[in-house]
């Protein structure tokens, strides 16, 4: 116990001496060892590779899971050394409730059919996701936070080191500093006029005691400066280590982008089959018009028209005076036949009705073409 208080008086001296010296650098009354410039440019250079690779880390975080709540439950489960259990993606959900609507609504069906199909696909691509998120959190997420957990911490403790010990390299100075002071007046020749010799063995005395105290002082100097010299070598030996960082973290990024390629690959691969099969599917689109016609020509049997839906020659239509509209197109179309007229998502074309036409339908133009558009797939402008 007695050996623990006087460590402990001794660190508090220790801590207030630093203090001390601190605060006179700020005030501008005592001079302060300055690193050389190199050492400085290793400094900065270190700051600003733990600045930016935090930045990095974190929103590669959010990039590789949104949901925050999530996120805090991986860390507790890191934390506490366990495996976070298996979570299913967003797509793979959709995916599965889609399959089960399908079920419900009857997979002959050609919705139910077309969900089973984007269903799966849906499932696929949420598969390719986890698969990405998995391999960019192996390699490239740990990578970067093994440096900022272990690396660097342990760089900042060297360099705190190495501020503490130059504050106690620079109180040292400020010492011998003083010391020699006080020995130059102590030195100074006493007044032999006076009539009591002691006043000249009392300047002896002192100037003998100030000796002592300046050589205290150096020793303990030189034994700060050496100190001070060995941790300002193991503190740049780290910080010359940032260069390696860098070289592992660049390995480590080629890898993410091989990885992002490879998913944003397979999503196209998916994508494309499932156009594909659903280009096989009956279009439901097309039974509901061939039905909607058919029943338009039975009811209008022996009723004389300008134009018969089910004989309609597109070329002999003309666009009205009065009626015309503007619509934008919400959904790719692929014309069936002549008759139709193809639309591309997005573009704007001029829609008008014409007597005898089903209501599903309408007559759409572009420039110079023209044909009959599903009204499904437009957005009536006013």
């Amino acid at each position: 116990m007695d050996f623990n208080v006087k460590k402990f008086a001794s660190d508090a001296g220790l801590f207030f001496t630093r203090a001390v010296q601190f605060t006179e650098e700020k005030l501008g009354q005592a001079e302060k060892t300055e690193l050389d410039a190199h050492f400085e440019n290793l400094m900065s250079r270190a700051d600003c590779t733990k600045h930016w690779t935090e930045k990095i880390y974190r929103q590669t975080e959010v990039l590789l899971q949104p949901n925050p709540s999530a996120r805090i439950e991986e860390f507790l489960y890191e934390k506490l050394d366990r495996k976070a259990p298996c979570r299913i993606t967003n797509g793979e959900l959709l995916g599965q409730y889609m399959q089960d609507a399908a079920k419900e609504f009857g997979p002959g069906t050609p919705y139910g059919s077309t969900l089973m199909e984007v269903g799966d696909c849906e499932r696929r691509l949420g598969a390719a996701e986890r698969e990405f998120f998995q391999t960019s959190a192996i390699s490239f997420l740990t990578p970067l936070r093994n440096f900022l957990e272990g690396d660097w911490r342990t760089i900042s403790k060297e360099r705190r080191l190495l501020e503490n010990l130059r504050l106690d390299l620079d109180a040292c100075k400020t010492r011998v500093k003083k010391a020699k002071v006080a020995e130059t007046k102590a030195a100074m020749a006493p007044d032999f006029q006076e009539t009591r010799p002691r006043n000249y063995v009392l300047s002896a005395s002192a100037s003998a005691l100030w000796s002592e105290e300046v050589e205290k002082a150096e020793h303990e100097l030189r034994v700060a400066q050496t100190e001070f010299d060995r941790q300002a070598e193991v503190t740049r030996l780290l910080l010359e280590g940032i260069s390696s960082t860098h070289v592992n973290h660049l390995r480590c990024l080629h890898e993410f982008v091989e990885a992002q390629a490879t998913y944003y690959k397979q999503c196209h691969f998916h994508m494309q089959e499932l156009q594909k099969e659903l280009a096989r599917l009956p279009n439901a689109f097309a039974l509901n018009s061939t039905h909607s016609i058919a029943t338009a020509g039975s009811a209008s049997e022996g009723i004389s028209s300008a134009v018969e839906t089910d004989t309609l020659k597109i070329e002999e239509v003309q666009a009205p005076a009065t009626g015309t509209r503007k619509a934008k197109v919400l959904y790719d179309y692929d014309a069936a036949d002549s008759s139709e007229l193809s639309l591309l998502a997005d573009e704007l074309i001029t829609v008008y009705t014409v007597p005898g036409m089903d209501s599903d339908w309408l007559i759409g133009e572009r420039g110079n073409q023209k044909g009959k558009v599903p009204v499904t797939y437009l957005e009536l402008l006013s």
